[in-house]
């Protein structure tokens, strides 16, 4: 979602920005040559979002840059969830976020959990705009199930992996 939020600033596209290049990437149909990075279960989108800008300052078309931007990063996406499948033996995906209300992301990830015979789910749209709400969720049941945190000991992790993430709330089986 980050990715599309900034392409959106970037190209003034109004808010909410996902939506907008949604609707713009449904009427373009020419695959632009963007840069595609996974590595293991990890995807970057820092050289895909500085190339899609670049493709319009050479004179690509709105529509092809977000036509092939939502393309390539959903895939990059889907990959990493088909490895992450492959490798957890897990049954079922869960696509969160404001980025969960795409109803190309929801088909693409949807057909790499079919493939697999996991279940998927997408959390229902009226939840799917506001991830600060969610983060605050999460630490609201964080806080509820014991987990103190002092000022002190607080600070950001930008490349944190959900993967290192306690989550004491939800039982494992």
């Amino acid at each position: 979602g980050n990715i599309l939020d900034m392409f959106a600033r970037e190209t003034k596209l109004p808010s909410p920005g996902g939506l907008s290049i949604e609707k713009l990437a449904q009427q373009g149909s020419r695959l632009l040559k963007l840069p595609y990075t996974v590595k293991g279960n990890d995807v970057a989108y820092s050289g895909l979002l500085t190339a899609a800008l670049q493709s319009l300052k050479l004179g690509a078309e709105l529509e092809d840059v977000c036509f092939s931007l939502q393309e390539i990063a959903f895939s990059m996406l889907s990959e990493a969830v088909e490895r992450s499948l492959v490798q957890t033996r897990r049954d079922e995906v869960l696509l969160a976020g404001g980025v969960a209300a795409n109803s190309r992301l929801k088909e693409m990830i949807r057909s790499v959990s079919e493939e697999h015979d996991a279940s998927f789910r997408a959390i229902p749209l009226e939840y799917s705009g506001d991830c600060g709400a969610q983060i605050a969720v999460s630490g609201a049941l964080a806080f509820k199930s014991g987990v103190k945190v002092s000022n002190s000991d607080s600070y950001v992790i930008p490349r944190w992996r959900m993967d290192e993430v306690d989550v004491p709330w939800i039982p494992r089986t």
